[in-house]
């Protein structure tokens, strides 16, 4: 007995002696998977992970939360603390976790399957992070699962129908990924829940009927994706819905009459950017709650209901872009019921049918009233008194209606306002001395109207004035030196066609990306110190009274894309700096200049450069039209520069084309060659380009064509990023392409043309023979990725905006103007398509892949349809012009229906071989038969909305909105001009006839002059 006992002992003094000398972790699987989560954690730059040891015991940790009795992790709460990482698969230990926070990080990766073993799960938010990959499917064993918010990733692939068993879900939302397929009917069956968010997404097909069966639904957002069909009536029928945000979409129907009465909660109702049709609902006036009602960019028709003035909560009404109005008094009626609504912030009644003079009642608006737009209307009349009672606007939008009258001094005392449109209107008499007073103003726009007198000096006290527009009135006088002196001006400052007199004041403003004095009588030198404008970009001084030399501090000026200084009496000899520089285009037009014409640079082509009316100018190319120089004649200083930098650019033009030459004429089995530029990587073979793709590593695999494949590469020597194209020298043709393209490349040098740094043709490790060429690295890849992009791609939910496709438009016709008017010998193309224009990271369009190109036997300057040397197809499916496939030889005219097919597609996105185009419709009849009236209905969805603004609270009023549509006005009428005549050109060089095809310099021409439009429009 004795014995037991001294057992029983001797085991509990063991026992206490262990759980003195071990630490307690309670359960340590729990300690083990936070650990590890640690160890995946990248980035913790608040050294949040420093708690996470084993000093303390891991309940104590910062974030978590465990049962006090079982002492297993409860919570996950990581909210914003900067921390980067992966979350391992060992998170599916932590199986009593019933709450994880971790948005507003930085995760990346995919979410663990094993998330799907966390059975008493009810909230995950992993919102505002990087997650990408699909949705995991074993998430739904999570039965208990209330709150899904994953809103802010990557994330790809379509809602897992497996979802459908997670019936408690309260809160879903999936926006702002790039989640794809239809929105699934079987969500209606989710009795519990109350708010959905799928913005943000590429959502397509129609909303599901049995979404109308959600009885506890609020918040329905649908906002940016392309969904089409009507809005299901169900819909209509919740009424428990206050949120109902479907902007951005293809939605098209009429708004039911009685949803005032149906969805009596509403605080948010907003469907702009959609086709909605028919009045705006009377009844909405039920809707007491209404904070935000918002239909613009519609196709809304009829009378703004006076019964809007009783909704005395909301604060943003926005039907701008519709058909609202007849264009007969009456039309404003609606104003006169507004003052009601006292908290009223934002009212967007531009771009409609309205007609009439303002009614003096909008002196009695909100004095909360922050924008207030009803631009591009039909109103007449005097602007109303009163009006300064609206003490905190920040933006006032009156331009394009038939205002007219003077601006009244009161307009001084919007001490808020931060932008100013009073353009496109009858305004008359003077400029208001008071405008000083507006000191937030940072945009100013009163040109097109019939302003007199002289430019106010108190502009100059608006210190903020980033831009502004006087042009096209009466105004006299000097610029005042305070005025154009603001360092403030920063984006534009013009005052063209107009009666101003004296000098430019040397006092010019140095941040200025535009400076437009043209049509004036302005006189004297150009002040140097338009040299220290080194921001500009566009510099127009034509049509005034200016003498004396071009300044040579200009040549700072490494920016400007365009100056026109036509129309003058300047004189002396052209700067040759003009030569180096970044212009693109050119007027010197119609003065006193002499001497010899430069010859390089952007003189080397006629369509960007004007020099009529020299008559003592001489040289320059032929396209000119200038009388040849005597050799004896030419100046000092010239010969001097020509000697410096000519003669090394040509001995290195002249050593790339020997180099080549070698390449091309010879199968040497060694590397070869450099390029002229200083830049080029010498004596580059196969074992150089190797190491600097990581041995032609998949993962720097970025594209494959029909002879080979592209990667990326990063030179030892400059860490220089190059695309390297290796030729499959296994395809036939693959060696003739190569050839092809060295023998084009060679001899062609142009902004918008790929660049080519270096070639090699060589042997491999295995002794094969080894052929590439090594290409300046495109930072945004092909055109082709960013009109049709797949899931997986970088660029997915990028959108290329209207700006951007003229861009590219016009630098591609550039690119084949120059091939086949500029070279010695024309060269045409023969494979022009989206996927063979690339993008750089200022998204310039440079055209490549010369594999097919052809020298024309004879250059011309009026092309025929004989012009070339081969009978053969060339080219690729769907941009071949159809004289190829009937036998015709290969001409420049065949570039151009190419270009016109790309023109289509840039502006339409679609392929040339969608599956609509079959049983005779093709994309240039698609097209043709749209203009001009239908232009809006076959263009790119994307060219017609913006994107919503991202800020963190979506029911809140987003000020800028409005002003991006004033800016923008995608569906109005100077975009729709625009958009027919891009189409037109699109069509005329799409023609099934070559002769009847729109030559490149004249497309060119046309192009600039449709982008210079729009710009200024």
């Amino acid at each position: 007995m004795l014995n037991i006992f001294l057992i029983i002992l001797f085991c509990m003094n063991t026992v206490v002696v262990s759980a003195i000398s071990l630490p307690s972790y309670g359960n340590d699987t729990d300690r083990l998977a936070l650990l590890d989560l640690k160890s995946k954690i990248i980035q913790d730059p608040l050294g949040i992970m420093d708690s996470w040891n084993d000093s303390i015991h891991f309940c104590n940790w910062v974030g978590i939360t465990c049962n006090p009795s079982s002492q297993r992790v409860l919570v996950l709460n990581l909210i914003a603390l900067k921390l980067a990482g992966s979350i391992p698969p060992s998170v599916g230990n932590l199986t009593y976790l019933t709450e994880i926070y971790l948005q507003n990080n930085s995760f990346h990766g995919k979410i663990p399957q094993e998330m799907g073993r966390l059975l008493q799960l009810q909230l995950l938010n992993l919102s505002y992070n990087s997650f990408g990959g699909k949705i995991p499917t074993n998430i739904t064993h999570c039965k208990e699962l209330r709150y899904f918010l994953v809103f802010g990733n990557k994330l790809t692939g379509s809602i897992p129908v497996q979802f459908s068993s997670l019936s408690k879900l309260v809160h879903l939302d999936l926006s702002r990924n790039n989640l794809t397929g239809t929105i699934p009917a079987w969500i209606g069956n989710f009795t519990f829940l109350y708010s959905l968010s799928l913005r943000q997404n590429n959502f397509q097909g129609s909303i599901p009927e049995d979404l109308g069966h959600l009885t506890s639904l609020g918040r329905f957002e649908l906002v940016e994706n392309n969904l089409s069909g009507i809005v299901p009536p169900s819909i209509y029928n919740i009424s428990s819905m206050f949120d109902f945000h479907f902007t951005d979409n293809q939605l098209h129907g009429n708004l039911p009459p009685d949803v005032g009465c149906t969805l009596p909660n509403l605080k948010v109702f907003a469907g702009a950017v959609n086709k909605l049709t028919g009045p705006i609902p009377i009844s909405l006036s039920n809707c007491s709650a209404l904070e935000m009602l918002d239909f613009s960019q519609n196709y809304l028709t009829g009378s703004v209901p006076e019964t809007l003035g009783s909704l005395q909560k909301v604060r943003r009404i926005n039907f701008e872009i519709n058909r609202l109005g007849y264009g007969k008094a009456g039309d404003l009626n609606f104003l006169t019921s507004l003052p009601n609504c006292t908290v009223l912030e934002v009212l967007g009644m531009g771009t409609n049918y309205f007609g009439g003079k303002l009614p003096s009642s909008i002196a009695n608006l909100s004095s909360y009233l922050r924008i207030f737009t009803i631009r591009d209307n039909s109103i007449n009349g005097n602007i109303p008194k009163g009006i300064e009672n609206l003490v905190n606007l920040t933006l006032l939008g009156l331009e394009h209606n038939q205002l007219r009258g003077s601006v009244p001094e009161a307009i001084g005392k919007f001490h808020k306002l931060q932008e100013l449109y009073l353009r496109g209107n009858k305004f008359s008499g003077s400029i208001p001395f008071s405008l000083g007073n507006l000191t937030s103003l940072s945009v100013l726009f009163m040109e097109e109207n019939r302003f007199e007198g002289s430019i106010p000096q108190s502009l100059g006290n608006c210190t903020y004035l980033t831009t502004l527009n006087l042009s096209s009135n009466s105004l006299s006088g000097n610029i005042p030196r305070e005025v154009i002196g603001l360092s403030s001006l920063s984006v534009s400052l013009s005052l063209s066609h107009n009666s101003l007199t004296g000098s430019l004041p040397s006092e010019v403003g140095v941040n200025l990306e535009e400076l437009d004095l043209s049509e004036n009588k302005l006189s004297g030198e150009l002040p140097s110190n338009l040299g220290k404008c080194i921001r500009l970009e566009r510099l127009h001084l034509e049509g005034n009274e200016f003498e004396g030399a071009i300044p040579q501090t200009l040549e700072s000026l490494r920016g400007l894309e365009e100056m026109d200084l036509s129309r003058n009496n300047l004189s002396g000899l052209i700067p040759k700096f003009l030569e180096l520089s970044t212009l693109k285009f050119l007027n010197l037009s119609y003065n006193n200049f002499e001497g010899e014409l430069p010859s390089e640079g952007i003189f080397t082509n006629a369509t960007a450069v004007s020099v009529l009316g020299n008559d003592k100018l001489c040289g320059g190319i032929p396209k000119l039209r200038l009388t040849p120089c005597l050799k004896e004649k030419h100046n000092s200083t010239r010969k001097l520069f020509s000697r410096k930098v000519v003669v090394p650019v040509t001995c290195a033009s002249v050593l790339l084309a020997v180099i080549l030459s070698i390449l091309v004429g010879h199968s040497i089995r060694r590397p070869v060659t450099k390029s002229s530029t200083d830049d080029w990587q010498s004596s580059m073979s196969y074992s150089d380009l190797f190491e600097c793709t990581d041995g032609f590593s998949e993962n720097n695999l970025i594209g494959a064509g029909s002879f080979g494949s592209v990667y990326k590469g990063i030179l030892s020597k400059d860490k220089k990023i190059v695309a390297i194209k290796v030729l499959n020298l296994q395809q036939q043709g693959a060696s003739k392409s190569f050839l092809n393209e060295c023998n084009a490349l060679r001899s062609i040098r142009h902004r918008n043309l790929l660049k080519i740094i270096s070639a090699c043709s060589s042997i491999d490790h295995q002794g094969n023979d080894f052929k590439s060429l090594v290409f300046e690295f495109m930072a945004n890849g092909s055109l082709e990725k960013w009109l049709h992009q797949r899931d997986d791609e970088v660029c997915q939910n990028k959108r290329l905006s209207l700006i951007q496709r003229l861009n590219i438009a016009t630098d591609v016709a550039f690119a084949l103007d120059y091939l086949h008017n500029d070279c010695e010998t024309p060269i045409v193309h023969c494979d022009l398509k989206p996927s063979n224009v690339l993008l750089d990271e200022d998204m310039v369009s440079h055209v490549g892949d010369f594999g097919l190109a052809k020298f024309l036997s004879e250059a011309s300057d009026i092309p025929s349809e004989n012009q070339t040397m081969s009978a053969l197809l060339r080219g690729s499916i769907g941009y071949i012009p159809p004289e190829y496939g009937m036998g015709g030889q290969v001409s420049i005219l065949g570039d151009i229906y190419s270009y016109g097919i790309l023109l289509l597609e840039l502006f339409t996105g679609k392929r040339p071989t969608d599956d609509m185009f079959k049983d005779g419709l093709s994309i240039h009849q698609f097209v043709a038969m749209a203009l001009p009236k239908h232009v809006t209905d076959i263009i790119d969805p994307s060219l017609l909305f913006e994107d919503d603004d991202d800020e963190e609270n979506e029911n809140d009023i987003d000020e800028t909105e409005i002003i991006e549509v004033n800016r923008q006005v995608k569906a109005g009428r100077r975009t729709n001009d625009c958009l027919v005549s891009v189409m037109q050109i699109g069509v005329m060089c799409s023609k099934l006839l070559p002769g009847e095809r729109m030559l490149m310099n004249a497309v060119v021409n046309k192009m600039q002059a449709i982008r210079e439009s729009y710009l200024n429009s």
